[in-house]
């Protein structure tokens, strides 16, 4: 080897060493930063020439490949509605423009908050990519973008009402029911509210009159103002239906107490069936769990309907496998999206973008998308961050390490330099 070949294989190590703390550099300036994936350096040999036996000379040193380590950061709970990080595999998929070139961008950073516009996106702008699943919980399958902003919940009109009362067995029978004078004509009184097909609030009075012997009627009463064709201040009978209970207090018989309505402005023909328990004869249950007939005051123990009216989004909650529950105005709850993530045969492969995002590659092999918590892919944590796995204990030594080869490659420059300077000095 010569005495100059000397001068470049210690030139390449300085390179090498130089290049190797720029990545040890760039690990401890992204300590802070939020999904980010420290990489490591890599060296090999430079053969050159052949000696006299065959055999190759080194003649220095080159960095090879930088390599990302993906292994799994530190999870830190930020109590932001959309804050999200991945434990295990699996990279968040985004879809817009990083700076200036538009596609598709796969990123661990789950700093997430909604746009002008209502959709879900990254601190760049970029849009996190999902399914919607509407009202129905029919999850869609065709990946896109996740606008939840503009998230609504449409009403849904009251079609079921379920009633458990206890009706005092003491009563006695009032005059003949007067739906002009329910008041005076009924033993006992109570209103609820149902929902019309706009999500309108329509009052329902209820009004229960016993006949003796264990027999009762009611009726269910709405305001004239309230139906089509109606009186304001006139009660018109929506419903109607008899109550039978046996000795022991228990229900018996119920009447089905479907109706018929046509609220103002609304569908017509909207259908309201009434329960109030489980009768002996007419369910085959006990009769005693649900609208019962004992010795004492009248009273409502449960009332349940299974309409709503509209309501808008107004908090979001994440499960693990990703699932987006907006929690509306109108106190319903219902999954409205749930969150890709992106798996890769080699996640090596992949291809730095900057803004802590990547690329797939011929290496990587392409992206498998599908839902969090599926086929080996990570589950999601709500309300946290997963921070740098940088360890900057390791990136210093490492830093010391290569800070210390260079100063040796130097000595290397040196004495050649000086071994060049003796050939020189033989000219004198």
């Amino acid at each position: 080897m010569s005495i100059s070949s000397n001068l470049y294989t210690g030139t390449s190590g300085l390179s090498a060493h130089g290049d190797a703390i720029g990545v040890v550099g760039d690990n401890i300036a992204n300590v802070s930063t939020v999904g980010f994936k420290s990489s490591r350096a890599g060296f090999s040999d430079i053969l050159g020439g052949v000696t006299a036996r065959g055999q190759r000379v080194g003649v220095g040193v080159q960095l090879g490949a930088v390599q990302s380590r993906f292994g799994q950061g530190s999870i830190q709970q930020t109590g932001g509605p959309l804050d999200m990080a991945v434990r295990g595999d699996g990279f968040f998929v985004l879809q817009g423009d990083n700076a200036g070139v538009p596609g598709q961008y796969f990123s661990r950073d789950g700093r997430f908050a909604l746009d002008e516009n209502g959709f879900v996106t990254n601190p760049n702008g970029l849009r996190l990519q999902g399914y919607t699943i509407a009202p129905d919980g029919t999850q869609n399958t065709s990946l896109g973008d996740l606008e939840l902003g503009a998230g609504q919940n449409p009403p849904l009109p009251t079609s079921a009402v379920n009633m458990v009362l206890n009706l005092n067995g003491t009563d006695t029978a009032p005059p003949a029911f007067d739906p002009a004078d329910p008041n005076n004509t009924s033993n006992f009184a109570t209103s609820m509210t149902v929902y019309d097909s706009l999500g309108s609030e329509r009052r329902v009075d209820m009004y229960f009159r016993t006949s003796g012997s264990g027999a009762w009627e009611w009726h269910a009463m709405v305001d004239g103002s309230d139906v089509a064709g109606g009186t304001p201040g006139t009660p018109v009978e929506a419903a109607t239906g008899t109550l039978q209970f046996n000795a022991d207090g228990a229900l018996d018989v119920e009447t089905p107490g479907a109706a018929s309505i046509d609220f103002l402005g609304a569908a017509p023909g909207q259908s309201l069936a009434f329960d109030f328990g489980d009768a002996i004869t007419t369910d085959a249950g006990t009769g005693l769990t649900g609208t019962t007939q004992f010795s004492g005051p009248s009273s409502v123990s449960s009332l349940n309907q299974d309409g709503y009216g509209f309501g808008d989004l107004v908090d979001i909650a994440v499960s693990d496998d990703g699932t987006m529950e907006g929690l509306f105005s109108n106190g319903q709850r219902r999954a409205i999206a749930r969150v890709a993530l992106a798996d890769f045969t080699s996640e090596d492969g992949l291809a730095r973008a900057g803004g802590a995002l990547f690329t797939e590659t011929p290496d990587s092999g392409q992206a498998l998308i599908d839902g969090a918590a599926v086929g080996g892919r990570g589950a999601v944590t709500s309300g946290a961050l997963e921070m740098s796995n940088v360890d900057l204990a390791t990136e210093l030594v490492t830093m010391i390490s290569y800070q210390r080869a260079f100063s040796a490659n130097v000595k290397t420059v040196t004495t050649a330099d000086e071994m060049l300077a003796e050939v020189s000095s033989l000219k004198r």
